[in-house]
């Protein structure tokens, strides 16, 4: 395993102790309940767990992770799990306090913290880091051996096969990677600009040679775009004769709107190329609601709309492909 258990314990921001009730052997042959923030944890979650464990997502589809706030019904599915995962603040921004809160009774793992030096990170700016690491998919691929260390913490017996789930899913997200390569890699490098409606895409930029640079709002949702601003990524748009623009599943897409309105008032012709998903999976129960799903349908649609010409669909994901009729 590529982490240990020790070094999740030393580095994870809010981890704590479990207090256990029951014998060792009846808690182990039950799931663990572990609830993870959003779907791009949660679907990882699962194929590492497996049979061990059940695994809840607190924020569905569409919801945005910067604005969300605790209700209710979240602060009893945070109180009713027995491991909980995480980002990092600079995601769950207004959740931050209670998931530091019920970190002091039930172990909760920001996957940030627990599973990349300081140096891994890119940053909106000194001291904000950007949190949107599962655009990279061998990036986020690490995160699999902190989630199964978690969970054989409190399951050791279910320790050797969360090491053969970690190793069979790592294979399919490196052939995704290279997917995401080939097919990014196809689109006319002039054209390779990936505007969107947030900085959400920057790890995708880096780890796919895609500028990825301009976006209407920040890494964080919660200020809104000025007039300046939509006007400004326009200009970027029209100078560098940017074919087509991207909305988000998460966020309104009228300031995309705006935006394509004024680069048409500055002659240039561009058109939204797609919806793309940026913060949340798709809904449950379709091939965007997973994780290998949602950086299918980006990399498609991005690829397609910039002019490139789609990679063939590794074989390695043929069990996926099966699995979802693609």
């Amino acid at each position: 395993m590529t982490h240990s258990i020790a070094k999740l314990a030393a580095t994870t921001s809010l981890a704590v102790g479990l207090t256990v009730s029951g014998g060792v052997a009846a808690q182990d042959q039950a799931p663990l309940q572990v609830l993870a923030t959003v779907g791009m944890i949660g679907d990882v979650a699962q194929q590492v767990a497996g049979d061990c464990a059940e695994v809840d997502v607190l924020l569905g589809p569409g919801t945005d992770p910067h604005y969300y706030e605790a209700t209710p019904r979240a602060v009893r599915a945070l109180e009713s799990a027995e491991l909980i995962f995480y980002v990092h603040p600079a995601l769950e921004e207004r959740m931050a306090r209670v998931l530091e809160n019920f970190s002091r009774r039930i172990p909760t793992v920001s996957l940030v913290d627990a599973t990349y030096d300081q140096g891994e990170l890119l940053e909106e700016e000194p001291g904000v880091i950007d949190p949107h690491l599962w655009m990279d998919v061998a990036r986020w691929s690490q995160i699999a051996p902190v989630i199964a260390d978690a969970i054989a913490e409190q399951r050791p017996g279910c320790l050797d096969d969360l090491e053969a789930n970690v190793v069979a899913y790592q294979a399919e997200l490196s052939a995704l990677h290279e997917w995401v390569e080939a097919s990014i890699g196809s689109i006319p490098e002039s054209q390779r600009m990936l505007v969107t409606a947030h900085d959400a895409f920057y790890y995708y930029g880096d780890a796919y040679n895609i500028t990825a640079s301009e976006a209407i709002e920040g890494i964080s949702t919660e200020g809104e775009a000025s007039i300046g601003d939509i006007r400004s990524v326009a200009r970027f748009v029209v100078d560098n004769q940017v074919p087509a623009v991207f909305v988000e599943t998460t966020i309104n897409p009228r300031t995309i709107e705006s935006m394509v309105a004024e680069a048409n008032s500055m002659g240039h012709d561009v058109r939204i190329g797609g919806e793309l998903y940026s913060d949340a999976l798709g809904d449950a129960d379709t091939a965007e609601g997973t994780y290998i799903g949602m950086i299918r349908s980006n990399t498609e649609q991005i690829t397609h709309a910039l002019g490139g010409t789609v990679a063939e669909w590794p074989s390695e994901l043929e069990g996926w492909a099966q699995t979802w009729n693609k």
